[in-house]
C-alpha cells in the first residue's frame, strides 16, 4: 500500500498548484483503464514534467510512492481530488453574461470540478431577465441584494475591460471573497480578497509571440 496520508490544506507554491490538475487528469485516465500503479517516471513521460518535480509536488501533500512499485492510482486520484477541492461544491455568480460569460455558464464541465454558477449579472437590458441553461440573469445593481440569499463564494468576472474595476468593486461590496478574473485588467482589491487572473488575451499574446519566433528561427 502507498504511504499516502491525509493532509490539511497547505499553502502550496502556485506552480505546484497549477501542475496538480495535470497529474490528476492523467491518473484519472489510468484509473479508467483499471491500471493499479504508476511511477513518477511514467507520469513524467506523458505530461512532460520532470519526474523529480512530480515527486516533490506530491510530497507537499504527504503523498509518497513505494520503491519499484510507484503510486497506487485509485488512492492518488482520491487524494488529489480531495486536496484540489473538486469534489466540494463552490457556488459562483457570473459577472458579465455576454459572449464569454454566457459560454462559461453553459460549460457543464465546470460542475465536474466543483463549481456551480447559480446566477449571472449584467447591464444589458436585452439580457437581464433572461436565463442561460436555467441560470437567471439579473441587473448588476441587484448583486448585493441577491448575494444575501445566494451566498456565492466566487464571482467570475467577464466584463469589458473599461468596466472591470467598477464591477470588481460591486463584487467586493456584496461580500464575495474570491474573484476569477477573465478580463485583461489587473483589478485592485483589498488583501483579504482572493484573486485568480485568467486572461485569454495574455495567453494569445504569448502564443503569437512564440509563433513569430519559431518562424524567424526557420528562416
Amino acid at each position: 500500500m502507498n504511504d499516502i496520508k491525509n493532509t490539511s490544506k497547505a499553502f502550496l507554491p502556485e506552480p505546484t498548484l497549477r501542475r496538480l490538475p495535470w497529474y490528476l487528469a492523467y491518473v484519472q485516465l489510468l484509473n479508467a483503464r483499471h491500471i493499479e500503479y504508476v511511477s513518477s517516471t511514467q507520469i513524467a513521460k506523458e505530461i512532460n514534467v520532470d519526474s523529480s518535480q512530480i515527486a516533490k509536488d506530491l510530497s507537499f501533500l504527504n503523498i509518497k510512492g513505494k520503491t519499484r512499485i510507484g503510486y497506487e492510482v485509485k488512492t492518488l486520484v482520491k487524494e488529489l481530488t480531495d486536496f484540489l477541492g473538486f469534489k466540494h461544491k463552490h457556488t459562483a455568480v457570473m459577472i458579465g453574461a455576454g459572449s464569454l460569460g454566457g459560454a462559461l455558464i453553459q460549460d457543464i464541465g465546470l460542475s465536474q470540478y466543483g463549481m456551480t454558477i447559480v446566477a449571472g449579472f449584467d447591464v444589458n437590458p436585452s439580457i437581464i431577465g433572461t436565463s442561460i441553461r436555467n441560470v437567471p440573469i439579473y441587473d448588476i445593481n441587484e448583486l448585493a441584494e441577491k448575494q444575501k440569499s445566494i451566498n456565492a463564494a466566487i464571482a467570475i468576472l467577464a466584463v469589458p475591460v473599461e468596466h472591470a474595476q467598477d464591477a470588481a468593486n460591486k463584487i467586493i461590496e456584496s461580500g464575495i471573497k474570491a474573484i476569477w478574473n477573465f478580463t485583461p485588467y489587473r483589478i485592485k482589491t483589498p488583501t483579504n480578497i482572493v484573486i485568480q487572473n485568467t486572461s485569454i488575451y495574455a495567453h494569445l499574446a504569448v502564443m503569437y509571440n512564440r509563433l513569430e519566433v519559431s518562424k524567424d528561427l526557420k528562416k
